[in-house]
């Protein structure tokens, strides 16, 4: 019985939405087949997926069931966690995905679930990416202080829905953690923020997160030991579509 995570399948197919242009780069061809390809080999059916986030592009849910179906059929259980560009996902109206795809896979949002003795936690997160001012040399001179601002606020608002998931997990007495976001804990600016802050609060052991794509973004944030805790980067394309194996 294992753990897995990867992010950022970006499944469209439905969504007549286009991708962004860095999503046609050579890693992306025929990215679904090469994931479920891994998943046949590694996952089992008692293993655990998490899934970080951006899981399809289509708007609303009718434009998502076959990028659903296509996550339904993969092995072991699926654990979704909510990304920017899943629009069909109102973070309000989590508990009527739940019914509707329980127990084929779990859409986690305001509460966690478990994995051996571990509480699962995680929501979406935020972290201000721009616009930055840059110099001739690419260094970073200046930012949009309102839209920094407005960042703020957005990342505020999902961390008093993870401190939920960490206080509903905590009531039932769990003490391990593992949390996921869909936004890397930092952004290029920080060292550390309220996300890693609250990760040391609570002891969670380890930090998965995703959302950067292209090997210019995949050192946005944090890899690797830092604080006591230790991070991951579980994009699809970084991992090159071979889900991350946490424990």
């Amino acid at each position: 019985m294992s753990l897995y995570a990867i992010g950022d399948l970006h499944l469209h197919y439905q969504s007549l939405l286009k991708a962004p242009g860095h999503l046609h780069d050579r890693v992306w061809k025929n990215h679904e087949e090469k994931f479920r390809k891994n998943c046949g080999k590694l996952i089992t059916d008692e293993d655990t997926l998490v899934l970080v986030g951006d899981h399809s592009w289509g708007k609303t849910l009718a434009e998502c069931e076959q990028d659903l179906q296509y996550i339904c059929d993969l092995p072991g259980r699926k654990i979704l966690i909510r990304g920017n560009h899943d629009m069909f996902w109102d973070a309000k109206k989590t508990q009527q995905l739940n019914d509707l795809y329980k127990p084929r896979l779990t859409f986690l949002q305001d509460s966690y679930e478990t994995y051996q003795d571990f509480a699962l936690v995680g929501t979406k997160g935020f972290c201000f990416e721009g616009p930055f001012y840059l110099d001739r040399r690419g260094r970073i001179m200046g930012w949009d202080e309102d839209a920094e601002v407005h960042a703020k606020k957005l990342a505020e608002r999902e961390l008093q829905r993870l401190r939920k998931s960490f206080e509903l997990a905590r009531a039932d007495g769990y003490r391990k953690y593992i949390m996921f976001l869909h936004y890397p804990p930092t952004n290029i600016l920080e060292e550390r923020s309220g996300f890693t802050d609250m990760a040391e609060e609570y002891g969670a052991e380890q930090v998965i997160y995703a959302h950067c794509h292209g090997e210019s973004r995949f050192h946005d944030s944090i890899h690797g030991e830092y604080r006591g805790r230790t991070y991951h980067l579980a994009s699809g394309d970084y991992l090159r579509w071979k889900p991350l194996r946490i424990c």
